[in-house]
């Protein structure tokens, strides 16, 4: 039996080891073909930084999509389900792209908006819309708002009725609103799952959060305005300030490249 263990446990890193050259191989290809516009992206280019958490620690403003691809090449991405397709009485399949049409005198012109949620599961998250006369257009720039607007979240273990110190909920409970929706997350213990709206759920599943109570108010049918105001919770976990005891206290980590290793 400890013979199959520790082949098992060697084909898991070899594994590891061929995803991590194929990633490599893949950052070194895509620097070869970048050319950089901007001053914070030939410093991504010329290995100055090296680090993504370098930039949003500074502040500085990510202004081209290339950058989130090379410092997180093991990013995913989500579409979120904000639209709904024609159907008797409003009971249409939900779809992940709205589409609204506009009256003129040559005819009807159609056009499409989506949503897209991107993490590395980790505690990197972003989100971005987009909004085209074709679906693909909408979709690549979704993809790329969401890039631009990455952040770094805080992760831990702020529920009373577990303390594990492990950072599978929030540390804190944050509030974010958008329109009428407003959108409540507090801690919640090892093992409740993601007790949110659907949609919600993939955005806190990509930023590496596994448990979670919330509550939601106003105008929630609004899945858009939902959506915004859990980001904007999500954007208060860094911004308010802890303190050094509390921090070990409640086992806070903030935003890891590295995916960690299933078990």
């Amino acid at each position: 039996m400890k013979k199959k263990e520790v082949k098992a446990e060697e084909e898991v890193q070899e594994e590891s080891n061929e995803e991590a050259v194929k990633i490599e191989a893949a950052v070194a290809a895509k620097k070869e073909g970048w050319n950089p516009k901007t001053s914070l992206g030939k410093k991504v280019k010329s290995g100055e930084i090296a680090e993504i958490g370098q930039i949003l620690d500074d502040g500085l403003k990510i202004m081209e999509p290339e950058i989130v691809d090379i410092l997180l090449p093991s990013i995913e991405a989500d579409l979120l389900m904000i639209g709904q397709a024609k159907g008797k009485f409003g009971g249409g399949q939900k779809r992940v792209f709205n589409q609204t049409q506009k009256k003129t005198r040559e005819g009807n012109k159609p056009s499409f908006s989506t949503y897209i949620v991107i993490g590395n599961k980790n505690g990197y998250v972003g989100v971005g819309t987009g909004k085209a006369r074709e679906t693909v257009p909408a979709r690549e720039k979704a993809m790329r708002r969401a890039k631009l607007n990455i952040i770094k979240i805080r992760r831990g273990c702020g529920s009373w009725e577990c303390g594990c110190k492990d950072p599978h909920t929030i540390p804190f409970q944050v509030s974010g609103k958008s329109g009428s929706a407003q959108i409540i997350l507090m801690p919640a213990p090892k093992g409740t799952g993601l007790r949110i709206q659907l949609e919600c759920q993939k955005i806190l599943t990509m930023a590496g959060i596994k448990d979670i109570w919330s509550k939601s108010l106003g105008q929630t049918r609004t899945t858009t305005n939902l959506i915004s105001a859990c980001f904007a919770a999500l954007k208060k976990l860094s911004s308010t300030k802890i303190q050094p005891n509390t921090e070990k206290e409640l086992g806070i980590v903030e935003g890891c490249v590295k995916v960690e290793e299933s078990a």
